[in-house]
Parts: C-alpha cells; structure tokens; sequence
C-alpha cells in the first residue's frame, strides 16, 4: 500500500464493515488483523433495527435475511418469572429494519465475503502509528513500516491505535457489571428476546434458530461475575424454569462457556490528525440495548462517505461531528437502564412496567434516524 490509502487496523465488525464500505466508493484500503481467524467468543450477536439498517446499507440485507431469527418480541421478566413489560419489535421497527440474532461468526463472514475482501486482508499486528502531516507511519510487527494516507483503528477495546496516537486507555468497568458469562445452549422453548432480572443477577436467552438460544448473563448493581462457572448456579439457581434447567445444561459442557469482562471506553477525542477511533475502540459501551455492532456499522458508513469526498485532513473532525451526539446519547441510555437494574428488585419490579417501556422507546426511537453525513 502506498501514502494515498487507508489502513483498517482490526477485522472485526467495524473494520470488516469499514473496508467493506470503503470498497463500495472505490477508496484503496487494507485490514490488518492480527488473528489468522475471527474470534468466536462473542457467541451470537442481537442486531437491533438500526444495526440491520446499516447492513442494508452495505448491500447486505438479503444475506443476512439468510442467518439468523428475527427478533419479532421482547420481554422482560422478574426472577420468578413475572412479566414486567413486553415490546412488540416488529411494530416499533417495521419489516424493513426488523431484529435479528445471529451467530457472530456468520455475521463476520457476511462483512468478509468475496474476492476483494480477501485481497484487501493481511494477517499482521500494527505495534505503533505515528502521526505525520500527510498521514501516519505505522509500525508492524516483523520490524516493518509503511505510510498511509489515513488510519482507522477499529482494533476494539484495547486498541493498540488509541493507546498509540491519543495516549491513555480509557477504559472503565461497566455500569451494569464487572464481567459476563456467554453461552449457546439447546432451546427450552423460548420463542423471543427474554431476559430475567433478580436481586443480584440479570440473564438473557434468544432463540438464533429452531434447535439454539444465544445466552448472557451478568450481575446487577456493578456486581463481580466470578470467573468460576459455579458463579452461574450460584446466581440464578433460584430463578423461575426454564432459567435453573439451562444453567445445568451448559455447566455440563463448560466448553460452551465463554467469560470476558464487561468494559466501556469513553474517551473526549476520536479523531487526531489523519487517525480516527470507530467501534469498539472509540466507544465500547455494555450492551445493555445491544449497540456494540450496530454503533460499529454506523460508523464505518459515515467514515466511509466522508473519506470518499476527499480532504482528508478535516474528515476526523467532521467524523465525530456526525457521530458524537448519537453515540452520547446510547451511553446516557445505557447507564441509565443500567443504575435501573442495580436498585432493590422490589423497586426495580414496581417501577419498570412504567419505566421499562419509555426507556425503550426513548432510546431506539432516535436511531430510528438513519445515519446520513448529508446537511
């Protein structure tokens, strides 16, 4: 690659996305992604309406409608299994934008797929960018370096990208909770989004097809999730069926099992000179309205248009223009929700039926919006 292209550093869904839309717009790009194949450890991925948007808008709507299940309901529940309040998605999204679970892998391949997106991919690990007046100096690790005309780090959490060019980590524990456990277990029966909230505990299951749910559970409040899969029993043993029956089940097969701590990045700047943060690595946010993909998507269309018009130097500061007021608002509501499920669950249980409902609609109803780098 030469000064005049783009470097994505990270394969993941930002960056996949990114180089994706880059191509749409005939922009030179490449990803530099330092597993040789995608990490499973997400399991299965809720896409909520903006997320499948955004896809529609990379040109990939008819696959996705292949994977998955829509997520046509959801409800959320006490610990005995009282229902709180339930949300009909397919009226709140309509057909053209309605929900999806699908297994994160797929939904990788789906970014990744054709020739061009194999050309574009390398296998390497970016050590160090640099900024200089035309771009940035980026350092590898088998000693090499390379100039680029600009840099997108999309390299996620603990991004090499950001601790490099804008210093610091950024990084906090989660409003919600400290860690989470993941999980695929065979279906109890469960045809929609269902999650269960007790007093120190919060899980979900939702059906990815006929035979499978995808499972996350975390504790409330900002609790500690033992890294021992006993945590699991320990917490939700008590829980109304089909929650116990499931907890046995995938504690039988602790392969199936996937813990990783619940971080947040939240930082002041995205954008330094020709370097921009997007995903995960500008934004990370618990997922508690299941954002981390669809803010990803959003971000790479928008990068994407924006590096397409040329004038290169002012498109970072532009970038968070755009982006800034949208994600703000999915952090306020994610800790907002968050500090809801942390309070007594005899309070929690009487004023989410109220609560519930408007938190929903007053946090999806501005994504809604698609995104646009146009007025």
């Amino acid at each position: 690659m030469t000064d005049d292209s783009v470097l994505v550093v990270g394969g993941g869904i930002a960056g996949l996305a990114l180089s994706r839309a880059l191509r749409q717009r005939g922009v030179p790009a490449s990803v530099a992604e330092r597993s040789a194949t995608p990490a499973s450890g997400g399991l299965a991925i809720n896409l909520p309406g903006n997320a499948v948007s955004a896809l529609a808008a990379l040109g990939l709507r008819d696959g996705l409608e292949s994977l998955g299940r829509p997520v046509r309901r959801r409800e959320y529940r006490g610990a005995r299994g009282r229902l709180l309040f339930a949300v009909d998605e397919d009226a709140f999204w309509d057909s053209e934008a309605r929900p999806r679970c699908v297994r994160r892998v797929d939904l990788l391949a789906l970014l990744d797929d054709g020739p061009e997106a194999l050309a574009s991919r390398r296998s390497s690990t970016v050590e160090s960018v640099r900024l200089k007046q035309s771009g940035a100096e980026v350092a590898f690790d088998d000693g090499g370096t390379e100039p680029h005309g600009f840099v997108a780090g999309a390299d996620g959490v603990h991004s090499v990208v950001r601790a490099t060019v804008f210093g610091g980590e950024g990084v906090r524990t989660a409003v919600l909770s400290t860690a989470s456990w993941r999980f695929m277990a065979p279906n109890p029966g469960i045809d929609c989004w269902t999650v269960w909230t007790g007093p120190t505990g919060v899980i979900l299951l939702i059906p990815v097809d006929g035979d499978e749910v995808y499972g996350y559970a975390s504790a409330t409040g900002g609790g500690s999730v033992g890294a021992d899969p006993g945590w699991l029993h320990t917490t939700f043993r008590g829980f109304a069926a089909p929650i116990p029956e499931v907890v046995d089940m995938v504690l039988r097969q602790p392969e199936s099992l996937y813990h990783s701590p619940v971080e947040e990045v939240r930082i002041s700047e995205w954008s330094r000179g020709r370097c921009v943060l997007l995903g995960d690595a500008a934004h990370a946010t618990a997922p508690v309205w299941a954002q981390g993909a669809a803010l990803a998507m959003e971000d790479a269309i928008v990068l994407a248009d924006l590096l397409a018009g040329g004038d290169w130097d002012t498109v970072g500061a532009r970038y968070e223009e755009h982006r800034r007021d949208r994600v703000t608002h999915v952090q306020a509501m994610t800790d907002r929700f968050s500090r809801l499920a942390g309070v007594p669950p005899w309070i929690r249980d009487l004023v989410t039926p109220v609560m519930g409902p408007r938190s929903y609609r007053a946090t999806y109803g501005p994504l809604r919006r698609p995104v646009s780098t146009g007025g």
